[in-house]
């Protein structure tokens, strides 16, 4: 439903984007950014928005009530301020006045109208609508409900929200800051219906152009975004680019001749291309790209089983003792020095990862110590290993490589490990069967807070109902997590944090292996291009040197 000269342009630019190897810069005087999907992207409807693929696509087209900046702090975005009262119940937003829709034939005249109150509530409540089966709807749970089973979200005015939980919720502030809560138009969920997932219409620093589906996306800029820089009205770039190579070296060639402008995933078929191996750029490469890492929110490890009513007696991993001797029996450092070119940090303290607001000593859990191992399995009546069974360990084809490395490492030890390579789908469908015993998996963060991560390990979220998915069950666990989802004082909800995870590493539920990077490579002409330790992707000061 999009107008003639809208046609024509988005025709134009599906044209342009097409023309091999040529920058729309060099062709319109553009400023162009280009970058690869090689996961597909669904949908642009950020209800919808569960994967990163997902959320890098919709987070250049909406906003949402607030936003993080770089170092995971909220920061104003729709909303202009907002209050939480003492008890940590109730949240008020403050709107700003300056902020519309883009363009769109879904309003009148075809003009985007300002965003209002009432925006975010039908937002908000569209989002928890059972009817839309959103992944997201896990967001709106602290929500206190009215009399009519809704949230309780208002408006009293045009400029102000406000938001009723049922009990105090520390991160919601955070929560809220997720691609799930941006904020949409009636208008266009009205006209469009299910297939506003293809003609989104939203806030953001760019408005939605053209998209052949697993071809080639198109976003232009929002000449009437809200937000500036200094003087300068954001975006500095025109337009965004994507397209959709699945065949990663492929893309890594495309970027390598000049024809992408970003590159965010290593793979084993060019890591050593592009890396040293201490994950240095290789010589050749200094000076024209630039490598952008820091801690990414991501736990890698392997989960043990340890509900105790589904295993049989036999089964080697009931022991706590043989547990942590697979935590001291193999060498972290080796493992990413070998695999991954030591992109990652070696997991020496718990599940919650380093670079999480409160975390930041990568100590206290496990490290290598294989006579340490070998005690602890003797002490479980395995000495050197003998009774041992052959232990499974399930995985996907994208991690065979650790499980290889684990299954050498622990065999010294005397532990033996039996690799079970299977597809994603299904192994995800045995760990929310609690039909995994042992299995490679991680964790990425939704929001900024610790709770993210400890929430797996208490009993209520037990699979299929929540993430438990190892069915740890700890009373005193559980009572520190019910408090700490209580207490208002950042100081003493993080001592609660601590704990909880000193519980998980002395019981050790999961092999702690390393914490996560990010990582951004860029040509020496893009400038501003920032990273977080979400991994989201923010363009909207991206600059291009038109010089190079």
């Amino acid at each position: 439903m999009r107008s003639i000269s809208q046609l024509l342009i988005v025709c134009s630019l599906g044209f342009l984007f097409h023309a091999c190897g040529n920058r729309l810069q060099d062709v319109e005087g553009l400023s162009v950014f280009r970058y690869n999907e090689d996961g597909n992207i669904s949908s642009l409807d950020p209800v919808f928005a569960r994967n990163q693929a997902n959320i890098w696509g919709v987070s250049q087209l909406f906003n949402s009530l607030v936003q993080l900046d770089d170092s995971l702090r909220v920061q104003p975005a729709i909303a202009k301020s907002w209050k939480i009262s003492d008890d940590g119940l109730t949240y008020v937003f403050r709107l700003r006045d300056d902020v519309y829709f883009h363009d769109d034939d879904c309003f009148s005249g075809g003009v985007g109208r300002r965003v209002v109150a009432d925006d975010v509530v039908f937002s908000l409540l569209r989002l928890a609508d059972p009817a839309l089966n959103s992944p997201g709807a896990w967001v709106m749970n602290p929500v206190a409900r009215t009399a009519e089973g809704l949230p309780d979200i208002s408006a009293p005015d045009n400029t102000t929200v406000v938001i009723h939980l049922y009990r105090p919720f520390p991160p919601m502030a955070g929560l809220l800051s997720m691609a799930y809560c941006s904020v949409v138009p009636r208008e266009a969920i009205e006209v469009y219906g299910r297939d506003f997932r293809q003609n989104p219409v939203g806030t953001g620093p760019f408005r939605f152009a053209y998209w052949k589906e697993g071809v080639k996306l198109v976003y232009r800029k929002n000449e009437r975004y809200f937000e500036f820089d200094g003087g300068h009205r954001l975006p500095y770039l025109d337009a965004v680019s994507i397209s959709f190579i699945i065949n990663r070296q492929t893309a890594f060639l495309e970027f390598i001749k000049g024809n992408l402008d970003l590159l965010s995933r290593i793979d084993p078929s060019y890591k050593d291309e592009l890396l040293t191996p201490d994950g240095q750029l290789q010589e050749r490469y200094r000076g024209s790209l630039q490598k952008i890492s820091m801690p990414f929110l991501n736990s890698e490890y392997l989960g043990i089983l340890v509900n105790e009513d589904r295993l049989p007696e036999d089964w080697p991993l009931r022991f706590k003792k043989v547990r942590q001797a697979i935590n001291y029996g193999f060498d972290r450092e080796k493992m990413l020095g070998f695999l991954r070119n030591n992109i990652g940090i070696p997991a020496h303290a718990g599940f919650v990862p380093i670079g999480m607001p409160g975390f930041s000593e990568n100590s206290g859990g496990y490290h290598y110590d294989p006579e340490k191992a070998m005690a602890l399995l003797s002490e479980a009546g395995f000495p050197g290993g003998d009774g041992l069974p052959v232990i499974s360990l399930h995985t996907n084809q994208a991690y065979q490589d650790i499980a290889q490395y684990l299954q050498f490492e622990l065999n010294r030890i005397g532990i033996r490990i039996a690799i079970d390579v299977m597809p994603p789908a299904t192994l995800r469908e045995m760990m929310a069967g609690a039909d995994a015993r042992f299995f490679r998996a991680s964790w990425i963060a939704d929001y900024p807070d610790a709770e993210n991560f400890l929430a797996l390990f208490y009993s209520p979220n037990k699979t299929p109902a929540g993430p438990n998915y190892t069915h740890f069950s700890n009373p005193f666990f559980d009572q520190l997590y019910e408090s700490s989802l209580s207490e208002t004082n950042d100081s003493l909800r993080l001592l609660m944090y601590h704990q909880m995870d000193s519980i998980v590493i002395a019981e050790a539920p999961k092999v702690f292996l390393y914490y996560d990077q990010s990582m951004r490579f860029v040509p020496s002409y893009v400038e501003n291009m920032s990273n977080n330790p979400l991994n989201h992707l923010v363009l909207k000061r991206v600059r291009i040197r038109t010089n190079e």
